[in-house]
């Protein structure tokens, strides 16, 4: 493993460095820009072609449809949605930070310390796409542009995340077998040649080929002349003579007589780069074919009493990448032993083999405590919609013909059919029974969708998260006051008692974690921007957790029930049971926040 000087001058590459617990400095090598977007544009053409697969599928099953009706279209609804969203979070929290495109250019998604990107990291970093990656008339730019200017190519989404992306394998990824044919080591005495001269010789015959005749015939020279005085020359061939040198300086190095006194140390003794190499090679091999299944199996792929010699032999393997790093070994075998290092450390230190917490804590305990601990942004934000909503109200109400200025045309086509249709007893938004789940399907979507948009918002200081707040507000607000000009007010409020609660609430803890991300970055207090927006991610993703589940509710709500002609009493009955609903769920969430106080 012997570096060419093209190796040494011209490695352009970038590193991440972390501090191990062991107290070991380890270096990632950081995915370029060019194998980051490759990587995207792989799998974005694998999310679509599956996509256009699922549409195929479902139109050549017509009997499927005849069987089911709508919902078999909400069942296609909902999983084209989950696979648009769910497709890179979901291969980056269970496949180690990889998604197909990623694993095919040999990158990954790891924390900024080097561990496995967690379930957390994965949706935050995910959900920011729509920002940097999905930017509406410039997609991809405004990560592009973070990533030439971070100097650890982050794009937002790996800044909101504390994530890097790193390379999954290293040009040179393993030290290799001993060769059959290679030499058995002869013991011939002490190294002649200083690190210094040894080093140098190996540079120059690795650029011979590429030195200009009269530059290499110099140079030769030179080398030769300097060495010749303590190793005799016996050929007048000058590179011959040199590769002489350097083969038996590299056996000398080898030998057990690699050993020599430090210049400048009395007493102490240091190993040679060659014969350290020589002695511990196949046990860093084993360590690295024993952590690379466990990196992929976790912990409980090992037997316990497996363990702790795992754990010992990760230490031994972390101390001798600090000593390769004194005894000035070969680059590439500093940067191999990095990567088994680090893949010893993913094993051990993952979250691979360690309990699960279920999933019904995180949903009845952790997303309600989450909300109740960010309680003033939400209300905040259920200000900055409100307010502009009534505002809005009173201003249609004075003045009728605003309505032609700033409503789309088809509300005010809604209102009226719904006046006409007052005495009929319809009430506003009915849809027959068979297109309920496809209602109920797309309203999901339309208001998870939404409800990302208002988070994500926060990154731009939370200027976009604000403005969503109070144009939707408004609307909302000339809404209404349109159905009341037109004497159908409580057409309207029928149609939205159902869901309408559940629904807001959501969308005003979204933008609750918007605001703590525009904190974030706003002021960050006593810590950096970059981990503010980290600490304030992770709470963020537990709120998100609490919209998705209150606006499946509100969705299911609103295409079943709000759509129907059930009675009214019916759907004001269960907006009060939703209003309790959240009352308990909340309370909840706050007994759980004061139990970790």
């Amino acid at each position: 493993m012997t570096p060419s000087a093209r190796d040494l001058d011209l490695d352009l590459r970038q590193h991440h460095g972390v501090e191990t617990p062991e107290h070991v400095d380890v270096h990632f090598e950081l995915a370029g820009v060019g194998s980051r977007m490759a990587a995207a544009l792989l799998d974005l053409f694998l999310l679509w072609v599956s996509m256009i697969g699922l549409l195929i599928i479902y139109s050549w099953l017509d009997f499927l449809r005849g069987l089911a009706g709508g919902w078999a279209t909400a069942l296609i609804v909902l999983l084209l949605f989950l696979l648009f969203w769910g497709y890179f979070t979901l291969f980056e929290a269970l496949n180690t930070g990889r998604t197909p495109g990623k694993q095919a250019l040999g990158i990954r998604v790891v924390m900024d310390t080097g561990r496995p990107v967690t379930a957390g990291a994965a949706v935050v970093r995910n959900l920011v796409r729509l920002l940097d990656c999905y930017f509406p008339f410039l997609p991809f730019v405004p990560a592009l542009v973070m990533m030439f200017v971070n100097r650890s190519n982050k794009r937002l989404g790996d800044m909101a995340a504390g994530t890097i992306v790193v390379r999954d394998r290293p040009t040179a990824w393993s030290l290799g077998a001993r060769a059959e044919s290679e030499p058995e080591v002869i013991e011939t005495g002490p190294p002649e040649l200083s690190e210094e001269e040894f080093r140098l010789l190996d540079r120059f015959l690795g650029r011979v080929k590429e030195l200009a005749p009269d530059v290499e015939l110099r140079i030769g020279r030179d080398l030769a002349r300097r060495f010749e005085a303590r190793i005799p020359r016996r050929t007048d061939d000058i590179n011959g003579y040199l590769v002489e040198v350097f083969t038996a300086e590299q056996t000398k190095r080898r030998s057990r007589f690699g050993t020599r006194a430090q210049t400048g140390a009395a007493g102490r003794t240091t190993v040679t780069g060659e014969r350290f190499l020589a002695r511990k090679r196949d046990t860093w091999e084993a360590f690295h074919r024993l952590a690379r299944r466990m990196e992929r199996t976790g912990v409980s792929g090992l037997a316990t009493g497996e363990i702790p010699p795992f754990a010992a032999q990760y230490r031994e393997v972390a101390a001798d990448l600090a000593r390769a790093r004194t005894y000035q070994v070969d680059p590439r075998v500093i940067e191999y032993l990095e990567r088994v290092v680090s893949a010893g450390h993913n094993a051990l230190y993952g979250a691979r083999g360690r309990q699960r917490t279920p999933f019904a804590h995180y949903l009845l305990r952790d997303f309600p405590a989450a909300v109740m601990e960010s309680r003033a942004y939400v209300f905040v934000a259920l200000l900055l919609f409100m307010v502009p909503a009534a505002a809005a109200y009173v201003m249609i109400r004075e003045r009728p013909n605003l309505a032609e200025e700033v409503m789309p045309q088809v509300m005010i086509s809604r209102a009226e059919q719904a006046a006409a249709r007052e005495a009929e007893g319809p009430t506003y938004a009915q849809t027959d029974a068979e297109n309920r789940p496809i209602v109920a399907a797309m309203i999901i979507t339309n208001n998870i969708q939404v409800s990302f948009g208002v988070f994500v918002g926060g990154l731009t200081w939370g200027l976009l998260t604000a403005w969503l707040l109070v144009a939707n507000g408004m609307m909302l607000g000339f809404g209404f006051g349109l159905f009341k000009n037109y004497g159908v007010l409580s057409s309207l409020t029928t149609f939205v008692a159902g869901h309408g609660v559940l629904e807001l609430t959501a969308i005003f803890i979204s933008a609750g974690a918007g605001f703590r991300m525009a904190k974030a970055l706003i002021a960050p207090g006593d810590r950096t921007r970059k981990d503010a927006l980290v600490v304030e991610g992770r709470i963020a993703v537990r709120m998100i957790g609490a919209v998705v589940t209150l606006l499946a509710i509100a969705g299911t709500i609103e295409g079943l029930l709000s759509t129907s002609n059930a009675p009214a009493a019916w759907k004001f009955g269960v907006s009060l049971a939703t209003v309790v609903l959240l009352v308990l769920y909340f309370a909840n969430g706050m007994l759980y926040l004061r139990s970790r106080a």
